[in-house]
């Protein structure tokens, strides 16, 4: 629990969970608009749901640059990031490896975060939206590689012109940046190679 300075666990078995949640993360990109469970939920600081806590605490370390909206950034969030990874909370987005947006707020917009470069493609950033649900929102078809043909989703709780910034992210391929949509203790991936189809 979190009280004043006091501050929530991380994994209880490190190894072992950090295995398990980069094998989920892993089968979510590679297998866009399924929903992965990354495993035993950890007790998240406010303001990041438990998925979002479980993938920074795999991916990130104190070579990170992590960009949080500035109420995460410097609050219980930022200061349990700090102590578990040791990361960096940078408020340029443009210089995260990773980052976590509302997907209700209307800002950040996505192009706001490095989509690489040509020498570089991998060096952009893997944006973690926060949404309240993958099933009631605006229904979206998707195509591209580990698709076979093609798949619907309706992740609810995104904001307005959302699906026209993801798809004009992925017309930067082999450029811009990774999504992975989280509600709760689950996430969905969509990479940049992911294209959007049509949206309703």
């Amino acid at each position: 629990m979190q009280d004043g300075n006091q501050i929530h666990a991380g994994f209880s078995d490190p190894i072992f969970q950090s295995q398990g949640a980069f094998r989920a993360l892993l089968a979510a990109l590679s297998e866009p608009g399924l929903a992965r469970d990354l495993g035993e939920a950890i007790e998240a600081p406010t303001g990041l749901e438990p998925a979002t806590a479980v993938a920074l605490l795999t991916l990130a370390d104190y070579e990170t640059p992590i960009w949080l909206p500035a109420a995460l950034r410097d609050g219980p969030a930022g200061a349990w990031l700090r102590f578990h990874c040791g990361a960096a909370l940078v408020e340029d987005p443009a210089r995260a490896a990773f980052a976590v947006i509302d997907g209700a707020a209307p800002e950040p917009k996505l192009a706001a975060f490095s989509a690489g470069d040509d020498q570089f493609p991998d060096r952009s950033t893997t944006v973690l939206v926060q949404c309240s649900g993958f099933e009631g929102g605006e229904t979206v078809t998707l195509e591209g590689p580990g698709i076979a043909g093609h798949r619907t989703i309706a992740p609810a709780g995104l904001r307005h012109g959302f699906w026209a910034e993801v798809a004009d992210n992925a017309a930067l391929y082999p450029l811009g940046v990774d999504l992975l949509l989280v509600r709760g203790n689950q996430l969905l991936g969509l990479p940049r190679s992911t294209q959007i189809v049509e949206a309703r």
